[in-house]
This record gives C-alpha cells, structure tokens and sequence, in this order.
C-alpha cells in the first residue's frame, strides 16, 4: 500500500482509489463520493451495508452544494450548523440533488461535515469537493485512534495511506440531526 502525500492521494481517488488518512479523533477511509464503484469498494473493505449511508467531510461549506440542502432548514437551524463549522460537528442534513443512494443509503439525509482538522481541510481542498469519511476499520470493529491501530488486513486493501496524525479528539465526532438538534451518536 502505498503512502501519499496531497499530490499522490488526488490522482489515487480520481481513480477510484480508497485511502485512509486521519480525522479528528480516529484514523478515516475516504473515497469520491461521486463514484459508485469506489463508494462500493469502501463499503466492501469495511463490510458495511450501504443502507447505512455514508458521511461526507468538506473544507467548506461551498464544497456541500448540491449535496445537501441547506436552505430546507429553519433558519435558526441553519445558522446552529453553519456556526458549528469548521468543528468536529457532523449533521444529518436534507439530502441535494448530488446526493446519489450509494451515499445515502436508506435515509433522506446526509451525515456532513466541515472539518477544521489542517490535513482533511487540505485533501478535501485539493480535491477541490467533499470526500466520504468513515472510521478505518471493519464494521463493528473499534476504531483506529492512531496508525499502529489500523488493520494489516485493511491496509493491504487500500490503495494508499495519507500520512498524519489524528486530530486528538477522544471520541469519533457526534453526530446531530439538523433539523432538530437530536443527538444520534454522543
């Protein structure tokens, strides 16, 4: 498996390429969210069904247009999200026309976020859009919280590592509806 850098990891995911990199609290698989057959190969490395539906991370709000729908927010919903970010805050947000079932899986939302972590604010910039974000291990698995942690196995199946470090975070973010603020995950 290969170790990227933002110049490496671009033509990797152009190409379909899943590959980890670290997040704020644990180690993430990222791929195009565009591209069924790469959102199929994460959901197949992780053993994760795609009723699930998967999490976006931007480096800005901008890069989630089209993706969701922020404007079918109340405006005082709205304005708790856009005032959360960037943070580690994920939000379950009406799904945009972008927004294709491979990525949303069973639900009418999206779970997006816009990172402050330095090296995610860089890859999704470089990318120049949002990318899947979903913990580094086999579903039901714990998370990696640092590299030593992440599965050989996996590893072996990935098409690149983007080297870092997590973000310090004890906990994977949480993970809110926007709508009404309900706590889905603490």
């Amino acid at each position: 498996m290969p170790e990227l850098d933002l110049q490496t990891a671009i033509p990797a995911l152009r190409a379909g390429g899943v590959i980890a990199y670290p997040t704020e609290a644990v180690w993430g698989l990222g791929c195009d969210p565009s591209n069924e057959a790469a959102v199929m190969k994460l959901l197949a490395l992780k053993q994760r069904p795609v009723e699930k539906g998967m999490i976006l991370v931007a480096a800005a709000t901008a890069q989630l247009e089209g993706w969701v729908r922020l404007d079918a927010l109340a405006g005082d919903r709205r304005q708790a999200v856009l005032d959360s970010w960037p943070g580690a805050n994920t939000w379950i947000v009406p799904a945009g026309p972008l927004a294709p079932r491979w990525i949303t899986g069973e639900h009418d939302g999206i779970a997006v976020r816009v990172s402050a972590h330095p090296l995610v604010r860089a890859l999704c910039q470089a990318w120049g859009g949002p990318l899947v974000s979903t913990s580094a291990n086999l579903a039901g698995q714990p998370p990696a919280r640092d590299r030593s942690q992440l599965d050989p196995v996996l590893l072996a199946r990935l098409d690149g590592l983007l080297a870092g470090a997590t973000g310090g975070l004890a906990q994977p973010t949480r993970i809110r509806i926007a709508a009404t603020g309900q706590v889905l995950r603490d």
